[in-house]
């Protein structure tokens, strides 16, 4: 039986500041320009949630679409939305940048996908701006 990927698609919005904790200001308004500002800035975060597995024969389903959205709810929009990134603990010593948050959430996500679905997480991919798309895959 042939692999099926289904995607959905999610939005969250959260702010961050660019700047290493190991890093001078001088050096983080350097490498990070105006995203170092202390005050921060927020987006409005796009993320595509793709997990891949055989249909289910009974349903035509790869992951029941209730459940993936409830993983996404309870384990990223839960805790990501209206938050302040820095202030979380996967990014104590990880920049919030929008790679590092694909990959965040790609690791929360992995192992909920497993255990509630018969399908696996394929990727993550997290939209930061129009211009800016990071993806994490298996």
């Amino acid at each position: 039986m042939p692999t099926v990927r289904k995607t959905r698609s999610y939005r969250f919005p959260s702010a961050h500041v660019l700047a290493s904790r190991e890093l001078s200001g001088a050096d983080n308004d350097r490498i990070f320009g105006k995203c170092a500002n202390p005050n921060g800035h927020g987006h409005d975060y796009g993320v595509d949630v793709c997990v891949e597995g055989e249909v289910d024969e009974a349903t035509g389903e790869v992951a029941p679409t209730h459940v993936v959205d409830a993983i996404f709810d309870e384990t990223i929009r839960a805790r990501y939305s209206h938050a302040m990134l820095n202030d979380l603990p996967e990014f104590e010593t990880e920049v919030p940048t929008a790679k590092n948050i694909a990959k965040a959430i790609f690791q929360a996500l992995a192992a909920p996908v497993t255990e509630r679905t018969t399908a696996r997480l394929a990727s993550v991919r997290v939209i930061e701006t129009s211009n800016n798309h990071f993806e994490v895959r298996a």
